[in-house]
């Protein structure tokens, strides 16, 4: 038993909708009930659940949230749980799957662990989104993108940075968009978007622009007390703000801001895992010529 860690009497479970959701519960209540787990389910597999299945709507009502899907679902289930502590296990019924922790068939082994709470606690802090209206911020766990809505187009926009001593222009371009990213979410479309690899603790945000429409342009890794602000151009229009593929809305005249929060989403790491294991068994990362990826 890790003292540092809650004791776990009850999860939550969310979980990738469709077959998935009827293959996967019924194995879910088979291995709690048989580690005395009492278990929720969020309202849209309520279907799906065992008959008289309590409903999961609010972190309060659980000790951990068991995410069943890939990273997609963890991120949803994710959302709930910023600030609140809640330990979040992501078991991988999905392809990739790099956040998750566990895999399908290890799902009972994975719950006993997480019961006798041999398992560890990975910190990841969050962005916190500011729009400029009264009391709105949003978060998001792995990064915030910024580009036209509807067809792809080029948008023209302004990165400002804001420290201690104000605000700089940090530049004007024209691009497919651009996107802030956690440490968490470095591997994922900011990798794809050309970003780097950055190990979960470190303290950072990473700017990287979208397909711009010039090579001097590149990523830009910043510390964590500066502020961002993504701004359209003037006469641009029809911007958009998506969070973790989760959540999106119109991007106001005067920007958005961006920064570090201190609210963090604590997932489940068990001994034996590391950041650098699951990127050469997932990403392929350094592998030798001929490796494929699980």
């Amino acid at each position: 038993m890790n003292p540092d860690v809650p004791s776990i009497r009850s999860i939550g479970v969310v979980v990738r909708g469709g077959v998935e959701a009827g293959r996967v519960l019924p194995e879910v209540h088979r291995a709690a009930d048989a580690l005395g787990l009492s278990v929720r389910v969020e309202a849209l597999a309520a279907d799906a659940a065992p008959s008289g299945t309590p409903l999961y709507s609010d972190p309060s009502e659980v000790d951990a949230v068991v995410s069943l899907g890939g990273d997609g679902t963890l991120l949803r289930a994710a959302r709930a749980l910023v600030g609140t502590g809640t330990p979040l296990l992501g078991v991988n019924v999905g392809h990739l799957g790099f956040l998750t922790h566990a895999a399908l068939d290890e799902l009972g082994p994975s719950l006993a662990r997480l019961a006798s709470g041999d398992y560890q606690l990975d910190p990841r802090y969050t962005l916190a989104v500011d729009t400029g209206a009264a009391g709105e911020s949003h978060r998001a766990l792995n990064e915030v993108v910024v580009n036209k809505a509807g067809a792809a187009r080029v948008s023209r926009l302004e990165l400002f940075v804001q420290g201690a001593a104000g605000e700089e222009e940090l530049a004007r371009f024209s691009a497919d968009g651009v996107l802030v990213a956690t440490p968490t979410g470095s591997t994922a479309y900011s990798l794809s978007a050309g970003g780097p690899i950055v190990e979960p603790s470190v303290d950072c945000l990473t700017v990287t622009p979208i397909a711009p429409h010039t090579l001097a342009l590149r990523p830009v890794i910043l510390p964590p007390h500066l502020v961002v602000r993504i701004a359209p151009v003037e006469g641009e229009s029809e911007m958009v703000v998506t969070l973790d593929g989760q959540e999106a809305f119109a991007l106001p005249e005067t920007g958005v801001r961006v920064r570090r929060s201190e609210d963090a989403v604590r997932l489940v790491r068990f001994n034996g895992q590391s950041f650098f294991d699951t990127l050469r068994r997932k990403l392929r990362w350094g592998a030798r010529p001929g490796g494929t990826a699980e």
